[in-house]
């Protein structure tokens, strides 16, 4: 099974002068929300995390969205054989979370990772789900926590594009 999570950061606090409802695409996806992310099979009690505190984590749940989709461009869907490739890079280093789907099934690994440690490996339905849950729930601790951010348009079309799955 799989589990997403994050958790913010003490040391990288947000701008305490900040209107989130007008913040832009920008700073929402760089300059605010700073902490780490993980990816778990907590069937096999393993992780892909990061432990540095700056990680993005509005921008980590879109980008792992969008990583997502791209990995289902082939017409095949879950009957490809070919593989396919798709990657989030961090920017404030040369670190990758690179992800290989072949049928149906997902292996996650992570630039960081020994390079005798097997891949984590999903279902693509499974991860498709689980990360337009975490981009929901992400969203709804954010805008408990910051007055406004709820109003912010760009949250709006954000959260229609990536709809939670049944």
């Amino acid at each position: 099974m799989l589990d997403i999570g994050y958790s913010l950061s003490r040391r990288f606090p947000d701008p305490t002068h900040i209107d989130y409802s007008r913040a832009d695409v920008h700073t929402l996806r760089h300059d605010l929300f700073c902490g780490d992310v993980y990816l778990a099979d907590t069937k096999a009690d393993r992780e892909v995390s990061t432990a540095w505190g700056w990680v993005p984590v509005l921008d980590f749940a879109w980008a792992l969205c969008d990583t997502v989709e791209r990995l289902d461009r082939d017409p095949l869907g879950s009957r490809a054989a070919k593989p396919q490739y798709a990657e989030i890079d961090f920017t404030e280093s040369t670190d990758r979370m690179l992800f290989e789907r072949r049928f149906g099934w997902v292996d996650v690994e992570a630039d960081w990772m020994p390079a005798d440690e097997e891949p984590l490996t999903f279902s693509h339905a499974e991860l498709r789900r689980e990360t337009r849950d975490f981009l929901h729930d992400l969203i709804a601790d954010l805008t408990d926590m910051h007055e406004g951010l709820g109003d912010n348009p760009i949250v709006w079309d954000l959260q229609a594009r990536f709809p939670r799955m049944a």
